[in-house]
């Protein structure tokens, strides 16, 4: 039996999170400007509101 579409989106909800956190944590172990940017831009593709700046305080 297949999913409903509430459970489809929560679970892509929870896809969703999940990723971000590993990216989150990319960010903060991240060297150079440049890392940074590229883990960012791949969280905007995900999230277009994130803000990293806003969650590291």
């Amino acid at each position: 039996m297949g999913r409903v579409e509430r459970d489809r989106e929560i679970a892509r909800r929870r896809t969703r999170r999940a990723k971000l956190k590993k990216l989150r944590a990319k960010y903060e172990a991240a060297q150079s400007q440049g890392e940074k940017d590229e883990i960012f831009a791949k969280a905007r593709r995900l999230s277009p509101f994130i803000d990293f700046a806003a969650t590291a305080e």
